[in-house]
């Protein structure tokens, strides 16, 4: 990895836990920066469609790096800050070569809907029986959701961020 990449990976990192909060209190995780992401093919929205294929995670390695953003549920007021958040920094992500994924157990016509209303620029997967977060760690067995979490998936497909315990909600006045 040459010092750009590695820098770029680096902000990229810092912005997402600034627009997301970042907590210090990150709990242990089986997956570790530097681990190939586990992949997947699922369902997913953007603001202008209900997607006729899944989205493939691995279909993504080498176009730049991506994010994926876990969260609990599609209307909820501390999710809809997050993805308003993301939106409303989308610009500053794509100046960073990241694609943005949203993914939560909604279905995917909730995610459409959620996605127009707020005119969301990026796609929702829709990871409705949770297997994925739970490949990443993200699901939150007791509450039957999954956490807020964000990782970054670099152009090779390694994980080169993670944040497995971040609140939207910290430093609202």
């Amino acid at each position: 990895m040459n010092v750009a990449h590695v820098t770029k990976v680096v902000i990229l990192g810092l912005l997402i836990a600034v627009v997301a909060g970042a907590d210090s209190t990150t709990p242990p995780a089986a997956l570790k920066v530097g681990d190939a992401a586990p992949d997947f093919a699922l369902p997913y929205a953007t603001r202008d469609s209900v997607a006729s294929t899944d989205l493939k995670l691995s279909s993504l390695f080498g176009k730049g790096n991506i994010v994926l953003a876990f969260y609990p549920a599609d209307w909820s007021g501390g999710c809809t800050k997050e993805v308003c958040m993301m939106r409303d920094n989308f610009s500053a992500l794509g100046a960073l070569n990241a694609q943005v994924l949203g993914l939560s157990g909604d279905y995917v016509f909730s995610h459409y809907e959620w996605a127009k209303h707020h005119n969301l620029p990026f796609a929702l997967v829709s990871d409705h029986k949770h297997e994925v977060a739970k490949m990443y760690g993200s699901y939150h067995e007791p509450s039957g959701h999954d956490r807020r979490t964000v990782y970054v998936v670099d152009k090779g497909g390694k994980i080169a961020y993670m944040d497995l315990a971040y609140s939207s909600l910290k430093g609202m006045k």
